[in-house]
């Protein structure tokens, strides 16, 4: 479902109906999973657990502000999970990209605004699936332990802030 600007034709209901969905599919549900996953891994001595946040986090977005408020919850619920659970040998981090290269993705990057976004990045383009789960896979080698409550912010300099690697 579309995310509703504020704008005059945005009823209130279509506002609240846009924040229920987005909340629930990017911050509720993968916090179920982390609850679930979590548990499982520290009685079991550890293990490692990834969210999939966005540059949105960081730089807000104007045209869905669910989204990006919706992500920035991701990174903090993370975080909480890190310091929690890193006891019990379990590693909690976020890798946060630009845009993708992503069947979801293709249509805008087809349209009038790709390549406005593809030059965000100086590389000219934006990222692969396989370059986003490398930063992915990062997290589950064992000496990124100490990078746990990290957010790797994988999105080609197209926006920059600090990868904060600090246990």
């Amino acid at each position: 479902e579309e995310h509703p600007v504020l704008d005059a034709a945005t009823t209130y209901a279509a506002w609240q109906r846009a924040w229920a969905t987005t909340l629930d599919v990017n911050l509720v549900g993968p916090a179920n999973v982390m609850f679930c996953a979590g548990r499982r891994m520290a009685a079991s001595g550890g293990g490692v657990i990834v969210g999939v946040s966005s540059r949105g986090a960081f730089r807000g977005e104007p045209d869905t502000p669910a989204y990006g408020a919706s992500k920035a919850g991701l990174n903090s619920l993370s975080q909480s999970l890190a310091q929690a659970l890193a006891p019990a040998g379990v590693v909690v981090g976020v890798v946060a990209p630009g845009f993708v290269e992503t069947d979801m993705a293709a249509a805008v990057l087809a349209g009038p605004r790709g390549d406005a976004i593809r030059g965000d990045s100086p590389f000219g383009r934006v990222a692969t699936v396989d370059e986003v789960a490398e930063a992915v896979l990062f997290f589950t080698q064992p000496n990124a332990k100490w990078c746990t409550g990290s957010i790797i912010d994988c999105n080609g300099a197209s926006y920059l802030s600090i990868i904060d690697c600090n246990g």
